[in-house]
């Protein structure tokens, strides 16, 4: 019975846990130098990260003013990018300060953890080992662990059934429009932090609490879980 499973938390990574853009934003330069174009300012390369490697290169290129990338080329490129960007995954890439303490946090009170993001699955393990905060999780679901991707609400659902949550139990913790809607799609309430990747305030996208540092993010979730903040064992 879905009441007697632990509550879950569900984390995108990329602009959540941790800050990736910039050595996101250096393999999407990488191969636009490779193809004898400038290279994006970090500015202007932040907020296209979110949804994909293939759609980072597709907006990389949309804003250097080029044709649209054929698909043969854009296999090309990616693995170019993907390359570049296996080989320097923690260059800049930092957590999010109060990370390690907020999953501590929820572990400790009987949450189960899980990770569910458009990176790569192996990239994505690789990466939250790198730093230190793999263990923390249950599961670790990539754009390539399911047939299926965010914004399909069955990217959050099978990661939960794979964490062994269920989703009546369940919150999703992201930073942009694609973790709200599959939030949404899946029936789940979501959390937004206003410091990740994206192109619209993510306040604007309704999400049910938006925190500013995770020091907040208990909070925010107990009291969606209806459990005011305790630090005991927490019910949805």
């Amino acid at each position: 019975m879905t009441d007697k499973l632990p509550p879950i938390a569900v984390f995108d990574l990329d602009g959540t846990l941790a800050d990736t853009a910039p050595d996101l934003v250096a393999a999407l330069n990488h191969v636009l130098t490779g193809e004898n174009l400038p290279p994006l300012s970090f500015e202007r390369a932040r907020d296209m990260i979110g949804s994909g490697a293939r759609a980072l290169i597709r907006r990389g290129f949309d804003e250097a003013g080029n044709p649209p990338v054929e698909d043969a080329d854009m296999e090309r490129m990616f693995r170019v990018f993907i390359d570049y960007y296996e080989r320097n995954l923690l260059n800049e890439t930092r957590l999010f300060p109060g990370v390690p303490e907020a999953l501590d946090r929820f572990r400790n009170a009987g949450w189960v953890l899980a990770v569910c993001t458009n990176k790569f699955e192996n990239q994505s393990l690789q990466l939250l080992d790198l730093l230190g905060i793999a263990d923390r999780f249950t599961a670790i679901c990539g754009r390539d662990t399911f047939p299926y991707y965010k914004p399909d609400p069955r990217h959050l659902t099978l990661t939960i059934d794979r964490a062994g949550g269920s989703p009546v139990r369940a919150v999703m913790i992201g930073d942009s429009g694609t973790d709200i809607s599959t939030a949404r799609a899946a029936g789940l309430p979501v959390v937004a932090v206003p410091f990740g990747y994206s192109d619209v305030p993510v306040a604007e996208l309704g999400p049910d609490r938006l925190v500013a540092h995770f020091d907040d993010l208990w909070t925010a979730v107990t009291e969606i879980a209806g459990s005011h903040g305790s630090d005991r064992k927490t019910t949805i």
